[in-house]
């Protein structure tokens, strides 16, 4: 693990026009580049605890992480899965509410967490940004909420690839997905039970299931090749934005 990462300008930044400085202007990216710091842990490392406080902010710009919450009894669920130029930490909030831990090797862009809150009473194009990724946020755990409460164990897991292509791809600046798409899992197959409130049994039941039925392809344990996307799409419930059909 190395404490501090040589910084990279915002300009050249692989996270730049989706992360917190999207609609910032020149001063306001080398107000920005003055602040912030880099950070690169290895995987499983914890980058924020539940109820413990966070003394920096950051944008993930390599890597996964998953937020989640462990109940009394021990048993944990994954609430979020954190992709690259998605944000830690929330101005005006000293602690995390959740467990934030590393899936993989993670880079984080950092920025000490008093100082970050200035930065947003002085820059309203980083407080805008803030609030529509807060928003965008929102929704997505609507959506999530129809997966968990309403949906199969096979669609949950189409639901699942479905976002999860749709995100890897709009990091990339890409279109909407279709036909054959690869997705780059960034969790095993324990997370993604975790994740998606099955057992580790029923997920490797659902694979084999769809690659059967034709749907997906297995490359390797960390792929997953979706060959229809729009059937895929059907079996989730997609209503054609890329939202499931509540």
């Amino acid at each position: 693990m190395t404490a501090h990462d040589p910084v990279i300008a915002c300009g050249n930044c692989p996270i730049r026009h989706n992360a917190i400085c999207a609609e910032c202007e020149a001063d306001e990216l080398s107000m920005l580049e003055r602040a912030k710091s880099y950070k690169t842990v290895p995987v499983g490392t914890p980058l924020a605890r539940a109820g413990e406080p966070l003394s920096h902010f950051s944008s993930l710009v390599k890597g996964c992480a998953a937020m989640s919450r462990t109940l009394e009894d021990g048993r944990r669920q994954t609430v979020g899965l954190l992709l690259p130029s998605d944000f830690i930490g929330r101005p005006g909030r000293a602690t995390s509410p959740f467990d934030v831990t590393a899936l993989s090797e993670v880079t984080l862009c950092r920025f000490e967490r008093t100082a970050f809150e200035r930065i947003v009473r002085d820059t309203p194009h980083v407080a805008s940004r803030l609030l529509t990724m807060t928003l965008d946020e929102l929704d997505a755990a609507r959506d999530w909420a129809v997966v968990l409460g309403r949906m199969t164990a096979r669609e949950k897991l189409a639901a699942f690839l479905l976002n999860l292509a749709q995100r890897q791809r709009s990091i990339r600046g890409m279109a909407r997905p279709s036909g054959k798409i690869l997705v780059a899992l960034p969790m095993s197959r324990e997370q993604m039970g975790d994740h998606l409130g099955l057992t580790i049994e029923t997920i490797s039941r659902q694979i084999t299931a769809l690659r059967k039925d034709g749907l997906i392809e297995v490359p390797s344990r960390q792929d997953i090749r979706i060959l229809d996307y729009d059937a895929l799409a059907f079996e989730a419930g997609d209503d054609g934005d890329g939202a499931p059909i509540a």
